[in-house]
């Protein structure tokens, strides 16, 4: 009974074998080629129609004249005509195409945005052409940005949506070449999106100041910008102010300056901690040796810390004693400035003073 039992064990795994060697090849082929297209094609149509479909097959039977459907009703050749408007009426729902928000957000979703940031998106977007909105976001995913920084770009700078794709890509051309490459761009992008909506001529005159006014090599500018986005948003003129203070009054070098993200803080912020520091003895501007009679504090002490953190290890000072210091300082640099105001009124009024003149001396050589 054993050597029976063994013997039909034996022959069900030949059989097995055999069959996966021939017969499975063959049948998958053959399932491949004919049914695979049709549940395909089933599955893609709509429940109701997928039904219909069935009952219309008959599972292999003869199909009925009554489960004809009135797709079939409408072929040529057909003597049944289906009724005007039954097909719009019987057909399942419309898929939802790009210009759709349900389209749009599906795109999104294929490109790897979670539900939460294809509603931060679609909450920030004004109406564009989807085509265009999907194509930003495209050009932007490009330059090796997550989708958490896109949507917190647009977040910020809601225009963002509304560019050309070809603007976006031409910023991007630009932005590399001045040595951004696409980590750089991601940190530029969060914290300074309108470098992609700004005109062309306020970058390359920021970057004009930074090359050719305050003298920083192309590697320096490149860090710049990456260390210090905001700069992008500064007046050129107030720019190149804030460097030569550091330049001349404070004794700071090009290398510090970016090795220090010095052209982030506000100006107001740095005359007001350097200057008391000077004013406390604890400052003192080097000579054109480099040298001070005193050890100057780092500039990371100076600007990279807290107000009471600067009074505390940088001043050795009270708050109290700096406020009231700020107040007279603010006063004296309104004064500063009214100072000015005559001077320039007063070399505007020599200069039309001199053409004048000029006017009168051509007049009078006619006239003779």
């Amino acid at each position: 009974m054993a050597a029976l039992g063994r013997q039909v064990l034996h022959g069900q795994r030949t059989w097995a074998r055999t069959w996966a060697r021939t017969w499975a090849p063959t049948w998958a082929r053959t399932w491949a080629r004919t049914w695979a297209p049709t549940w395909a094609r089933l599955a893609a149509r709509p429940r109701g129609e997928q039904r219909r479909t069935a009952a219309s097959s008959g599972g292999g039977r003869a199909a009925s004249p009554r489960a004809q459907t009135l797709e079939d009703a409408q072929e040529p050749g057909c003597g049944v005509r289906a009724p005007p408007g039954a097909l719009e009426k019987r057909s399942g729902p419309v898929a939802p195409g790009p210009g759709a928000p349900g389209g749009v957000a599906g795109a999104l979703q294929a490109m790897g945005f979670s539900d939460a940031h294809i509603r931060g998106l679609l909450g920030v977007w004004r109406g564009a052409q989807p085509r265009q909105l999907l194509d930003v976001v495209s050009e932007l995913m490009l330059l090796g940005v997550n989708p958490g920084p896109v949507c917190a770009a647009a977040r910020s700078s809601p225009p963002l949506l509304d560019l050309p794709a070809a603007h976006v890509k031409r910023r991007s051309s630009y932005l590399r070449r001045l040595g951004l490459g696409e980590g750089k761009l991601k940190t530029l992008l969060l914290c300074c999106p309108e470098v992609f909506t700004m005109h062309q001529r306020d970058i390359d005159s920021i970057v004009g100041v930074l090359k050719d006014k305050c003298l920083f090599t192309g590697q320096q500018v490149t860090r710049i910008l990456h260390r210090c986005p905001y700069v992008l948003r500064e007046d050129p003129g107030d720019l190149e102010y804030k460097f030569q203070y550091a330049y001349f009054r404070m004794g700071v070098k090009h290398a510090d300056v970016v090795r220090t993200g010095f052209l982030q803080h506000s100006i107001t912020k740095i005359k007001q901690r350097h200057v008391f520091l000077e004013r406390l003895g604890r400052y003192q501007t080097p000579d054109k040796k480099g040298q001070t009679q005193i050890p100057n504090p780092l500039l990371k002490d100076i600007l990279r810390v807290s107000e009471a953190e600067f009074l505390a290890r940088t001043a050795h000072s009270s708050a109290e004693e700096f406020e009231v210091f700020k107040k007279l300082f603010a006063r004296e640099e309104e004064e500063e400035s009214e100072r000015q105001m005559p001077d320039k009124q007063s070399l505007s009024l020599d200069e039309e003073d001199e053409e004048e003149e000029e006017e009168e001396d051509e007049d009078e050589e006619e006239w003779q």
